[in-house]
């Protein structure tokens, strides 16, 4: 039985969620708009340089949570020095990336590839090792819920801080918050509560077994959902920036606004999907999500120019929205990995193939997403009705159909199978 978590203890664990989910805005969001305004490097180009990046990102997510089974079987502190180093990895890959030595031309594409590279396996190292130690602290779903609920609670407040903070202060000044929320966020976790000894269980050769999530049927599931969800929010996540400066026109300085506004409500919403929790379970709190998404985009494909102020109120309502994202799908993945006997052994795996199917999301989203707005006509800056039309499109409605295609798959893997049994 486990004993419950003090509200410190789930604070010091959720810490770390704060710098990860800080370097992640600037990477997904940010790095995009800031290479192609600041150094003139083409969408095409731009969208190839991320395709190959993240696809090796993704490639190499399950073997570094093979590695983090196999680190936490030879000690926790052997598992928290692994990070650590991953840690400082990422910190210099991060500050490159936005202050490169080389600023134009073949070097400038050459030097961003490989800071890539390094920043993302770095972060990914840290994340994977993060989310196995919750899943390893255990719990029935309510728990769980709310170890995820800190974790990516904090995480929404270091994505506000990165939001806010490049605008206001500077690139400078984000880069040098990051490093300082990454040592308190390490040292928090390495101080906060710690799995039970009998957490580990299984065999050397289990630890090492890559594919063993593939094969439970609930996992592969839950995958699929997964996906088809997170490519739908990949794809304004990767294109916010371009519809507000080129569709609603809005001035720079809204920008922080219509960011805060979107990860402030859904940092607030976390205590509302934590009791829908409680009331209809995770699977149905996170098709009430999914529906709210889709009523909100769909909103949001009725603006133009000089309509900021009415898209800071669907940055807010999409915000509560991504609550749920963020909370149900790590919890029921706890749950599933529990049920199938699998904690303690090859945990980091399943984190392993859940983080690549994250990263393919975001590949795709701006692999695809970018050089097809290029090809129908769009670019920074562009007035045109044609190809304001198309970065409409991409935005708004086409996360609308892959949300519903999510929802479905969800009801009837999840919900009516469930309520058929």
């Amino acid at each position: 039985m486990t004993t419950p978590l003090t509200l410190a203890q789930a604070g010091r664990y959720g810490l770390l969620g704060l710098p990860l989910a800080f370097v992640a805005l600037p990477l997904y969001v940010l790095l995009p708009n800031h290479y192609a305004r600041e150094f003139g490097v083409p969408l095409a180009t731009l969208g190839a340089l991320l395709l190959v990046t993240r696809l090796f990102d993704a490639l190499i997510d399950p073997l570094l949570g093979r590695a983090s089974d196999r680190f936490y079987r030879r000690s926790p502190a052997a598992l928290l020095a692994w990070a650590a180093a991953a840690c400082v990895l990422m910190g210099a890959g991060f500050a490159l990336l936005f202050f490169p030595p080389l600023r134009s031309g073949n070097g400038l594409l050459a030097l961003s590839a490989v800071l890539l590279m390094l920043t993302y396996a770095s972060f990914s190292a840290v994340t994977l090792s993060h989310q196995s130690w919750g899943a390893l602290l255990g719990g029935d779903a309510l728990r769980q819920s709310r170890l995820v609920a800190w974790r990516e609670g904090l995480g929404l407040v270091g994505v506000l801080l990165a939001s806010v903070v490049p605008v206001l202060w500077g690139l400078e000044a984000m880069v040098g918050l990051f490093w300082l929320a990454l040592l308190l966020g390490w040292l928090a976790w390495r101080a906060g509560p710690r799995p039970a000894a009998d957490a580990v269980t299984g065999t050397a050769a289990e630890a090492g077994n890559l594919w063993l999530p593939l094969r439970r049927l609930p996992f592969r599931r839950l995958l699929a959902v997964f996906m088809l969800n997170g490519i739908a929010s990949a794809v304004p996540a990767t294109l916010i920036l371009f519809f507000i400066q080129d569709r609603l026109q809005a001035p720079a300085n809204m920008e922080p606004l219509f960011l805060g506004s979107y990860f402030l409500s859904a940092a607030l919403s976390m205590p509302l999907w934590l009791a829908a929790v409680r009331r209809w379970g995770l699977a149905r709190s996170w098709l009430a999500g999914m529906l709210l998404a889709v009523a909100v985009f769909v909103w949001a494909s009725t603006l133009g120019a000089g309509d900021a102020w009415l898209f800071i109120a669907i940055c807010a309502l999409s915000g509560a929205a991504l609550g749920a994202d963020l909370v149900m799908p790590g919890a029921m993945l706890a749950g599933l990995i529990s049920r199938a006997g699998d904690l303690g052994r090859v945990q980091g795996a399943y984190f392993g193939w859940w983080n690549f199917a994250t990263k393919l999301n975001l590949a795709l989203a701006a692999g695809l997403a970018l050089p097809l707005l290029g090809l129908y006509g769009y670019a920074p800056g562009a007035r045109e009705p044609q190809a304001l039309q198309a970065l409409t499109v991409a935005y708004c409605l086409l996360p609308c159909v892959l949300k519903l295609a999510a929802g479905g798959l969800l009801y009837v893997s999840f919900i009516h199978r469930k309520g058929s049994s």
